[in-house]
């Protein structure tokens, strides 16, 4: 019993958790960039079972891994003391593990290493525990050797052999088998028990065998044992005969004395049994008798279990799988035959081990929150639960004053950095414990987006559409979406901001398209990202395909017309039959339309258009129907297609009253389709004349429904007929029918108060929309009255939609509702919601601002907060403008840029991170408080410097090629070098398609920005990587890859003028272009020819000689005028410019030598004085030419 005290105690405790307002635990999401930066405890996320058997054959494998950043280390206990693995040999760890590997290769027993084992992963924020594993090594002993003397029984008494197998672990598998290794043939009579003995309920004479061998087979070695056979030998009461023997007859024929059922297993009248939860109950009842017992089980005050229980081994076996604690109670097994019965009870108790009904898990919090673990277990009997933190009991941990014991609860507030921890619940009883790690980390991270940067979204006008900005954040950041950069947070109306960042635009229009920015504030920065909605017209096919009906052989053709957004691609697909369409040669479709030629019987069928573009689809169906010509006989007209259904005729208003009126219509032709539905639409003439809108739909089987209508409108009515195919027409118009007025039904949507002026509120509203309005000269009723006060309601009438209240006191929450009313009555008021009045300046600056542990890039800010009453108005943010001033890098210009960041905190003494600072520089800040209107005065200015970084990389980096065997490098100075430069560092490696070389490293004073390399193998390719240099360390790099040469010369133009085979190739082509010019200008001098005739007419000397070819050898002293017909000047005429192969020995009688050579020319023998100044009358071939200059 509680003593008073301890009662009130409990009390206390019970109503804290009561009152216990806890928060959010921080999920991290699986972001590999995330993980990689967030410093978490360790966490086992594999491990060996705790009942271990490994086979003695195998090296011994104990698991356990964990994860945790920085990585985990592992050590390991043994029966409870710590295993120093460096001093066995035989043992080792893996890598990057904990995981134990035993090798006994050079000799040991693996049952030295049996016993109980822990593993223990540690970092710096904590140590997780893995389970204790009690390792076993699997044994298969050898059956004993014994001796087996015959057993002798009469036949048709019971017996039992007994198996016995060696104790194995894990436990062998039994079975019964002869000497032939058959089965030994198991029945209703003959079977084996759950302990592995063979069981007779009677024995017959054809049972006598000497082979009943038990086998025992070991699971883990697969070995199997056989213990020594049984001869049986059976006494019968009358010699067996084989004339006399009834095949029919167990014991053929003779006379056996009959017996009551009795049990062989188990014994007695009644016995218990303990069974684990969620384990398999095998409850067994083997009986003896003649003739043989039939087996049957019930249960006390109840049915069996029927899903989960199985009866085998012919009844003798009752089986119950995943035992629960329903399934306890008294079991009866009954054994009958026709001579009597027998019951057996078997008392079945249900424990259970502990097991979870709340697990504890890891608990992620920012500074200064809440949160809890729970650890609750349930078992029979009920488990005891002890918590022990970093693998120690809590009384022996350091006092925490955020942490506080509750039972099977820890209650954490305001937890600070440097609280992480790995706790353990450890659950236990009798038959088992229960082992679990949740660590708390106490984080503080600044927001991070963690979707796509810079979005598109596409989405169809009228639709819905979501716009997903995931983010994180410790503490939790407080997301807003803006659009365009303008306005404040995008929440409520047409917009719903969902808790994971997700924006939904409840009806997208064409004005929403636009950039939308999702914003994340917490107290250590800010992180942003931007969608881009764009808003498209829908796809839609306007022109349908419709039902055709043609002549087989006749050409078809279906209409397919879309419209769409022009910026969309859209695509057209023709379907038959739901089924792809395979266009032929008698198939053609355009943009429009689908042609089908020659049709035939095989056409036949549904030809469906679908219209596809990026975000939408449409489609249209079809049906065509091939005819034989007969087929048009308006007698076979039940061979046509269905169609669309006529319009209803005859529309009647009937039962009026004050919100609902009969119409009855009656239905039109169906055409061939039965009507699925008819569509009733309305049209008033006051608000919207001539306009129809959908009423309501009903059934196709009724032509009588009753309208719900709204008072104060004057209705008429049309009836639209749906089938199969599509819709009918409209109606003709029904009368008119005005309903009475009424006072409204609903309240004004969208009330809402604020502040357009520090000393004013608008009330402002959703007017109701037409049909709301119920009746005549609709007005609203505006209440208001400050908040928390006694004070009368003020209250105006209006028109319109907005009300000001002027001459309020600066934002000031006010009450506010609103009803309307027309002529008829007031209709019902609202809720009330609450207001505010404008904002004014903030009257106070933020104080003792100030800046430590700057580093290059980042500083921690702090200053004292304002009285959030000074805001004089909604408390936005801390707003800090700085703006970097200077360089310390000597000569670098800088951009002054102003530039702000926003803090959202209420803490007594808040700070935050400014970060993305540039190194190296001297900045300026100060901080306002701002609200939703204006900004506070500015607080202290700080100037502060951030340290030395590394360096950007450079702006560019080129890479030229020079030679055969060099390269030339370029780069420029970094635009931020971050702090002093003192050089850069280039590497470079070998890069090959099948190997990466170890890179080389060349370093340059900071003033050269050039390099040039000579290559050993010019088809060799490098990869370069260019940083510049601070005091600090390498900047960032660039890398550039060498390009990539072939074989072929490749040759910078502005160095190709010095190549050697470059310059011998020019004079070989100016001297070939020389040659050219010579024989062209010798062929136009020499190259006229004369006729023979004005030739023969020379007078010959008498030297002159006649060869004996024919050709001729003479002088003349006309040798120094030019021949006739001769060209004796380049500017003078030519009497004969016809050229002929004659002239040149190619025709006529020109003659040749015997080597083919051509002789034919006429030559003339000149004297040295002669030749000087006079031109040869020879007739020149281009080959004669050549000579001659030889």
């Amino acid at each position: 019993m509680l003593s008073p005290c301890g009662r009130a105690a409990l009390a206390f405790m019970s109503l804290q958790l009561l009152l216990w307002r806890e928060t959010v635990t921080i999920e991290v999401p699986q972001d590999p960039n995330i993980l990689a930066d967030l410093k978490q405890p360790p966490t086992i996320i594999k491990q060996s079972v705790k009942d271990y058997i490994v086979d003695p054959r195998d090296n011994i494998i104990i698991e356990c891994e964990a994860k945790g950043n920085p990585v985990p280390t592992f050590t390991w206990r043994r029966n409870g003391k710590f295993f120093n693995i460096g001093k066995d040999p035989r043992v080792t760890i893996r890598k990057r593990s904990g995981t134990l590997e035993i090798g006994f290769r050079n000799g040991g027993r693996p049952e030295d290493y049996e016993g109980e084992y822990q593993c223990f992963a540690n970092n710096v924020y904590g140590m997780a525990l893995s389970n204790k594993i009690v390792l076993q090594v699997s044994k298969a002993p050898l059956w004993p050797k014994e001796v087996l003397e015959p057993v002798v029984v009469t036949e048709g008494t019971s017996l039992v052999l007994p198996c016995n197998p060696p104790p194995g672990l894990p436990p062998p598998f039994t079975f019964w088998m002869n000497s032939m290794m058959m089965p030994i043939r198991q029945d209703k009579r003959v079977s084996k028990g759950l302990n592995g003995d063979l069981y007779f309920s009677n024995v017959v004479a054809q049972d006598a065998n000497n082979d009943y061998s038990c086998n025992a087979r070991f699971p883990f070695t697969h070995t199997i044992q056989q213990k020594n056979p049984f001869t049986l030998k059976i006494i019968t009461n009358e010699p067996y005969n084989h004339t006399s023997y009834n095949a029919s007859h167990s014991y053929g024929g003779r006379k056996v004395s009959e017996s009551t059922p009795t049990f062989l297993l188990p014994l007695g009248s009644e016995s218990s049994k303990m069974v684990l939860r969620d384990e398999q109950l095998l409850l067994e009842c083997i009986a003896a008798g003649l003739p043989t017992p039939t087996i049957k089980w019930f249960k006390k005050g109840g049915d069996l279990p029927g899903r989960k229980v199985k009866l085998e081994n012919y009844n003798k076996t009752l089986k119950v799988i995943n035992v629960s604690e329903e399934d306890a109670g008294e079991y009866v097994c009954m054994a009958n035959n026709h001579l009597g019965s027998i019951r057996h009870s078997i008392f079945v108790q249900v424990k259970a081990a502990p097991y979870w009904l709340d697990k504890p898990t890891n608990l992620v919090l920012a500074p200064e929150e809440n949160g809890r673990l729970v650890c609750r277990a349930n078992g029979n009997p009920k488990p005891s639960i002890q918590w022990l933190i970093n693998g120690q009991t809590i009384d022996s941990s350091p006092p925490n004053p955020s942490r506080q014991m509750m039972g099977d609860t820890i209650i954490f507030r305001s937890v600070q950095i440097g609280s992480s921890a790995v706790y353990q619940c450890n659950a236990s009883n009798q038959h088992g414990y229960l082992l679990a790690n949740a660590f708390v980390s106490v984080l503080d991270y600044p927001p991070r987006m963690l979707g796509p940067k810079n979005q598109l979204i596409q989405v169809v006008k009228n639709n819905r559409t979501f716009l997903d900005c995931p983010f994180f954040g410790s503490p939790h950041p407080v997301l807003r979406w803006f659009k365009n950069g303008q306005g404040s947070g995008l929440d409520g109306g047409m917009y719903r901001l969902y808790i994971n960042g997700t924006l939904e635009i409840k009806r997208a229009r064409v004005e929403d398209e636009g950039t939308y920015t999702c914003v994340a504030n917490n107290i250590l920065g800010m992180a942003e990202n931007q969608v881009r909605l764009e808003v498209k017209e829908p796809t839609r096919i306007v022109g349908a395909p419709q039902h055709q009906s043609a002549i087989r052989g006749l050409t078809v053709r279906f209409e397919c017309k879309v419209k769409s957004d022009a910026s969309l691609a859209v695509s057209v697909e023709w379907m038959k039959d739901d089924k792809p369409l395979y266009l032929g040669w008698r198939m053609k479709k355009d943009d429009e339309s689908l042609t089908i030629s020659n049709i035939n019987e095989g056409d036949e069928g549904i030809y469906t258009c679908s219209v596809k573009s990026e975000i939408d689809q449409d489609s249209a169906s079809a049906r065509l129907t091939v005819l034989e010509e007969a087929s048009l006989n308006p007698s076979l007209s039940s061979a046509l297609p269905p169609d669309h259904p006529d319009p209803p005729l005859d529309l009647d208003l009937s039962d009026p009253a004050a919100r609902s009126v009969r119409l009855t219509w009656i239905p039109g032709n169906d055409h061939r389709s039965p009507i699925k539905e008819f569509l009733v639409q309305f049209e008033e003439n006051h608000w919207e004349p001539g306009r129809w809108q959908d009423l309501a739909t009903y059934p196709g089987d009724l032509n009588s429904v009753i309208l719900q209508l709204a008072p104060f409108v004057n209705y008429q009515f049309r009836v639209i007929a749906i089938n199969a195919v599509g819709q009918s027409k409209p109606s003709a118009p029904s009368p008119r029918y005005k309903t009475s007025s009424a006072a409204p039904d609903v309240t004004p949507r969208g009330l809402q108060g604020w502040g357009s002026e520090e000393n004013n509120m608008e009330i402002t509203w959703e007017p109701l929309l037409d049909l709301e309005k119920n009746g005549p000269n609709l007005q609203y009723v505006v209440w208001w009255r400050r908040k928390d006060s006694d004070a009368e309601w003020n209250n105006i009438t209006t028109i319109g939609n907005k009300v000001v209240v002027q001459d309020t006191n600066t934002y000031e929450p006010y009450e506010i509702k609103i009803q309307a009313s027309n002529d008829v009555g007031p209709g019902p008021e609202s809720n009330v919601v609450i207001g505010y009045s404008g904002e004014d300046k903030p009257t106070n600056a933020p104080t003792e601002l100030r800046i430590s542990k700057v580093d290059s890039t980042k500083g921690h800010i702090h200053w004292k907060p304002v009285d959030l009453a000074s805001v004089q108005g909604e408390f936005k943010e801390y707003r800090l403008y700085y703006s970097r001033e200077s360089s310390h890098v000597p000569g670098l210009l800088v951009r002054k840029e102003n530039k702000t960041k926003g803090f959202y905190t209420t803490m007594a003494e808040p700070s935050a991170i400014l970060s993305r600072l540039v190194p190296f520089s001297r900045y300026k800040m100060f901080m306002v408080v701002a609200n939703n209107r204006y900004e506070g005065p500015p607080s202290n200015t700080v100037e502060f410097s951030t340290k030395e970084g590394v360096p950007d990389a450079p702006p560019f980096f080129r890479i030229n090629r020079r030679g055969f065997d060099t390269i030339h490098l370029e780069w420029d100075k970094p635009l931020e070098p971050n702090g002093i430069l003192i050089g850069y560092q280039l590497k470079y490696q070998i890069v090959n398609a099948s190997r990466e070389a170890r890179p080389q490293i060349e370093t340059f004073h900071p003033n050269v920005t050039e390099y040039t390399m000579r290559l050993p193998d010019r088809s060799t390719r490098y990869r370069f990587y260019l940083s510049a240099l601070t005091q600090v360390g390498a900047g960032e790099v660039f890398p550039e890859d060498s390009p990539f040469f072939t074989n072929e010369a490749y040759i910078d133009q502005v160095d190709i003028a010095t190549q050697g085979w470059f310059i011998g190739l020019m004079c070989a082509i100016a001297l070939i272009i020389l040659i050219l010019l010579i024989v062209c200008f010798i062929k136009r001098s020499r190259g006229g020819k004369y006729p023979v005739r004005d030739k023969k007419e020379l007078p010959l000397d008498s030297v002159d000689q006649k060869d004996p070819d024919g050709s001729f050898d003479y002088h003349s002293d006309e040798d120094n005028k030019p021949l006739q017909g001769s060209q004796t000047s380049l500017e003078g005429p030519v009497k004969e410019s016809d050229d002929s192969l004659v002239d040149y020995g190619e025709g006529g009688d020109g003659q040749f030598n015997e080597d083919g050579s051509f002789i034919g020319q006429y030559t003339v023998k000149k004297d040295k004085d002669e030749t000087e100044g006079n031109e040869s009358s020879e007739a020149t071939s281009p080959v004669n030419a050549i000579y001659s200059l030889a």
